[in-house]
């Protein structure tokens, strides 16, 4: 067989018993690679680490195939105001999940002969969106349907309270700024702090 090192350099065609006293020689595993080759292919190896690492491998593979979902919402072409508002809070809501969101379009009948309709309606729901999702595929017809996938911006996901905690933090700052006699009087406000001093007087 040919054997191949640990540091992935060629040791060269060995017999098996060779190949196995070379293994043991460096406490490590003889495992073969590629059976149907001619030789057939072994390599050292600390086994036990190599199955570790593949099945990390896979984990972490099986983890972000997870991550990335895909919802789907389905609109007509005449739908009304208060029915679009609702689907439209469904999309931001999947889009503040962090997951993709394919928009569909279906027509009936006659509706097929006007698919600028429904481009026009998912070009306005995109719009809607766009703090929270960005056009991933464009409206595109497929037979009675059109479809369109929005995929989230970075601004997905992230609630108004962590903007409120910002904002409360940044005034916190400028309340302690003011104690220390730091921040500047505010414009027409130049007076102020000789009325303050009338008033302790």
């Amino acid at each position: 067989m040919r054997l191949i090192d640990e540091d992935g350099t060629q040791v060269g065609v060995k017999a098996t018993n060779e190949a196995l006293s070379y293994a043991q020689s460096k406490d490590l595993d003889l495992v073969e690679v590629a059976a149907q080759a001619d030789p057939p292919v072994a390599r050292i190896m600390d086994y036990g680490k190599y199955r570790y690492e593949q099945e990390q491998k896979a984990k972490l593979a099986r983890k972000h195939q997870s991550q990335i979902q895909v919802k789907e919402i389905k609109l007509r072409p005449k739908i009304g105001i208060h029915d679009y508002e609702t689907k439209k809070g469904h999309v931001v809501r999947f889009l503040n999940q962090r997951a993709k969101v394919k928009v569909t379009i279906m027509f009936r009948g006659r509706e097929t002969t006007h698919p600028e309709r429904g481009r026009d309606l998912l070009m306005r729901l995109a719009d809607d969106v766009r703090e929270l999702g960005q056009i991933e595929s464009p409206p595109l017809l497929d037979g009675r349907n059109m479809v369109m996938v929005l995929a989230p911006t970075k601004n997905a996901g992230v609630t108004r309270d962590d903007a409120k905690d910002e904002d409360a933090q940044r005034g916190e700052e400028a309340v302690q700024a003011d104690r220390n006699g730091q921040a500047a009087p505010a414009p027409g406000d130049e007076h102020a702090p000789a009325r303050e001093e009338v008033a302790q007087a």
